[in-house]
């Protein structure tokens, strides 16, 4: 029976990424059972670089997201990674939102994000031209990026470092063993099994399906799972912006936002629905929910150029309130050469390479 040091489960950007970090120290799988890498929740979002404004301070979120992002922009040029770091608005549209960009101004300092600043109406107007707002803040190092590029550098890296990605593999078992786990898969049809020493879920939308699958794994230490599915609405024709333009966020996420993508193409997303199952159908009927989020802050906003896009879902860990990152190791559940990672949703992408790096510290201080 074959053995390798490293299985890794899941060829999303966070699983892609602990690889090809992972893979300059030791032999590194990455097993997926779709066809292609990151054909969830790593490819169905804004493409957004984060600055770490948002999140609730000594979060992983937080700590991840900021020391991601510098990571991240110097992935890019080292690789060549498509990315521009186009800054976005934060637009207030009344008393009680300007109060909310005082507190984002309070806890982007927390976690370290210290380039936020106020604009004047002229610097609005000009910065955001036919926005509505009364008063706005703007962050420089916000940008986008191509994922897919970005992803595929990933497994470059990997492949380089002779470490393998194995697309149409599904994950069926795990039991541990004296030094390691007996892993079972199934590669399209045919069942094998294999040896490794250190085990990592990032499974993403599945990570707690395969958690359940990992022997002698208290299920109290596997967080429950909610689908929040995020659909986008295209815009067809010409636009004003060349900053992304995001209201003050909102309970579940960062609201009805406007980014411009690497071509040009302005759209809008996410919203926020709870379903029961991963299921990408878009509903046109969310047009009116969407039109009425963006004329608070785009009044020009022509309904008739806003087209259905596509939809993403977050692996919520919880309905209501914010969430953290959750990464379980031997000292949370127990098992040696076992990580779990849950709830990896925005800002994943952005977080990916600081996470990758402290799971490799992980590992490699096993």
């Amino acid at each position: 029976m074959e053995h390798i040091n490293t299985l890794i489960i899941g060829a999303g950007v966070v699983g892609l990424s602990i690889a090809a970090r992972l893979s300059q120290h030791r032999e590194v799988f990455v097993v997926e059972q779709a066809k292609h890498f990151g054909e969830h929740t790593s490819s169905r979002n804004s493409e957004v670089i984060h600055a770490g404004i948002y999140y609730p301070t000594d979060s992983e979120k937080a700590r991840h997201c900021v020391a991601g992002k510098a990571l991240l922009y110097q992935h890019c040029k080292d690789f060549s990674v498509p990315v521009k770091q186009l800054g976005k608005v934060i637009t207030a549209q009344n008393d009680a939102e300007i109060q909310t960009l005082e507190k984002l101004i309070l806890q982007a300092e927390q976690n370290g994000v210290d380039d936020l600043y106020r604009l004047s109406q002229a610097e609005l107007q000009q910065k955001a031209p036919q926005v509505k707002a009364k008063e706005g803040l703007f962050s420089p190092s916000t940008g986008i990026i191509d994922s897919h590029q970005f992803m595929l550098s990933l497994v470059g890296q990997l492949e380089q470092n002779q470490g393998h990605f194995v697309a149409n593999t599904q994950f069926i078992s795990a039991t541990p063993m004296q030094q390691g786990f007996l892993v079972t898969l199934n590669c399209e049809g045919e069942t094998f099994s294999l040896s490794c020493t250190h085990l990592i879920n990032a499974g993403g939308l599945y990570a707690q399906h395969n958690a359940a699958k990992i022997e002698g794994l208290n299920s109290a230490k596997i967080p429950p799972i909610h689908y929040c599915r995020g659909q986008y609405f295209s815009y067809q024709g010409a636009h004003p912006f060349k900053h992304l333009i995001y209201p003050v966020p909102e309970q579940h996420g960062l609201g009805i936002h406007a980014t411009v993508d690497l071509a040009g193409q302005l759209r809008f997303g996410p919203d926020t629905q709870f379903v029961d199952a991963i299921d990408y159908a878009t509903d046109s009927s969310a047009l009116d929910k969407f039109y009425q989020a963006i004329q608070r802050y785009w009044p020009q906003v022509e309904k008739s150029k806003l087209q259905i896009d596509y939809a993403g879902i977050r692996p919520k860990l919880q309905t209501t309130g914010s969430q953290d990152f959750t990464i379980e190791d031997r000292r949370i559940h127990g098992i040696p050469g076992l990580i779990n990672l849950f709830g990896i949703e925005s800002p994943g992408l952005t977080a990916s390479l600081s996470l990758a790096q402290s799971v490799t510290e992980q590992l490699i201080a096993e």
